[in-house]
């Protein structure tokens, strides 16, 4: 299993990454200061660290020259928006810097990044009876294989990131066709009318008006596959 540790000094800002990290199956440990963090570094092992920079004891600029020796890629998560600060986290060496505030559905996409580029993966992803394989690109209902289109499946495995989020026409769009939302909604309908049939999920991907789409799930069924074993 993908183990993250979340490196910030508010609380509802970790629980919030918590929550959504953990339904995707990743492991989540947080600590909220630079001290904390170092000793957990120590005595454990991670995939990923997400850091802010402003920190109690020691800042996350402090705590990147400890962490890059381990070979832990890094994401800094910060409220510094100055151009000058994200150079310098970069040139220090993290992978990637997200200026808070930030939508939860880029972070997971921008994590997912990360990994790949480490060669490391979450696995399959289990929601009602479809398994999702991020990797391969390849979607199985009940066990069989279903067919889909690029765009199909990206829509797929954002909607099943983020169940129970009404998610907006405008983020969909830009985040599936790489280009900015005009207004013109008839393309990521289509998409969507498509994947409820092929899914038979009219009954789960609903439209909220106004704003978009949301994948409604029950607390029970928000059950993430584990990881294969290799």
């Amino acid at each position: 299993m993908i183990k993250i540790l979340v490196v910030d000094d508010e609380p509802p800002i970790t629980n919030l990454i918590r929550m959504n990290l953990a339904r995707q199956g990743y492991s989540v440990t947080c600590a909220y200061d630079g001290q904390q963090a170092a000793d957990l570094l120590e005595g454990n092992v991670f995939d990923l660290v997400l850091l802010d920079i402003m920190l109690p004891k020691f800042d996350g600029y402090d705590l990147l020259s400890f962490i890059k020796p381990l070979g832990i890629p890094v994401i800094f998560l910060t409220a510094k928006a100055d151009v000058m600060d994200r150079v310098k986290g970069l040139k220090l060496g993290a992978e990637d810097y997200i200026v808070k505030p930030f939508e939860i559905v880029e972070l997971l996409a921008r994590i997912e990044v990360v990994l790949r580029r480490y060669n490391k993966s979450k696995g399959l992803i289990q929601i009602l009876d479809v398994t999702i394989d991020p990797e391969s690109r390849e979607v199985f209902q009940n066990g069989k294989r279903v067919d889909m289109t690029r765009k199909e499946f990206d829509l797929l495995l954002i909607f099943c990131q983020n169940p129970n989020t009404a998610l907006f026409r405008e983020t969909l769009f830009e985040r599936i066709w790489e280009t900015d939302y005009i207004g013109e909604s008839r393309t990521l309908d289509s998409h969507v009318q498509r994947l409820r049939r092929k899914l038979n999920w009219a009954d789960r991907i609903k439209t909220v008006h106004k704003i978009g789409y949301r994948l409604e799930l029950d607390e029970e069924e928000l059950h993430p596959a584990a990881p294969p074993e290799k």
